[in-house]
């Protein structure tokens, strides 16, 4: 009889351990967050990277754009910064093209499912890159240029923010969405003006900087965000919040899926 009640138990514990291992190796199989990580931490360690080497060269070669050291210190950055981002933003795209899914229509529920978790970790680091490009380094210009008069369009602030993380928020965005178009029938079938305006919309503080460095060429003024010849950052800035309409759209096919993957592997 004691044999017998501890075959039952360890049986019970067995299956315990078998299904508990069959939900985590569900939700790893549905829900993959290495991506979100990953470019996380990669933004994070290039933020502190950058800021570092603000603070370690900037009163020490930044403060005079004729100087032969800024040219060695600050537009060497520039031009490594804006070579590295051009051909990561092209080799992604043509990456993301030439492998791009051809039959979305025979997608499978549960594959879908762990596409869709993909795009929100991209989504997730493209918000958080913007967090440095439109907040941190921002803020840290306007301090920059309340101290030091600027006396060229490239200074160490205009470097790190302008061409250095600028374009990394950018093919981060652009990335995002062509991963959706190629990977996502919901994104294939047409275009998704939620998707389109978060990533269109900050991307036009790109080409907004020459206007902005044109008028304080022309005209001396407060640093403030909020001035008029910087309306055109704040506008296309705020374009991100559509985001909120890119997850509102996810949320709505995940509840489609995630019932349909599920139900049918309990059955």
């Amino acid at each position: 009889m004691a044999t017998t009640t501890s075959s039952i138990e360890q049986k019970i514990t067995n299956d315990k351990a078998r299904s508990s291992a069959s939900q985590q190796t569900n939700v790893g199989r549905f829900f993959d967050y290495r991506w979100a990580v990953a470019g996380t931490v990669l933004v994070l360690a290039l933020a502190m990277l950058a800021r570092w080497y603000q603070g370690w060269a900037s009163w020490e070669y930044g403060t005079e754009a004729t100087a032969p050291e800024f040219q060695v210190y600050w537009m060497n950055l520039m031009y490594a910064q804006l070579v590295v981002c051009s051909i990561a933003f092209f080799a992604s795209l043509t990456y993301l093209w030439r492998t791009r899914d051809r039959h979305l229509d025979k997608l499978a529920p549960a594959e879908e499912m762990l596409r869709y978790s993909r795009l929100l970790g991209m989504l997730f680091v493209y918000a958080f890159t913007f967090v440095f490009a439109g907040s941190f380094f921002a803020e840290q210009d306007a301090s920059w240029h309340q101290v030091v008069m600027r006396d060229t369009s490239f200074t160490p602030s205009h470097i790190v923010l302008f061409y250095g993380f600028f374009p990394l928020f950018i093919t981060f965005g652009f990335c995002s969405y062509a991963y959706a178009m190629t990977r996502l029938p919901l994104y294939a079938k047409g275009v998704s003006m939620a998707m389109l305006i978060t990533v269109i919309g900050p991307m036009m503080v790109f080409p907004n900087v020459g206007y902005n460095e044109w008028g304080h060429a022309f005209w001396f003024m407060e640093e403030y965000f909020t001035a008029p010849l910087h309306w055109g950052f704040v506008v296309f800035g705020w374009s991100v919040m559509a985001l909120g309409g890119v997850l509102v759209t996810v949320v709505s096919r995940l509840s489609v899926l995630m019932p349909q993957v599920f139900l049918s592997k309990q059955a």
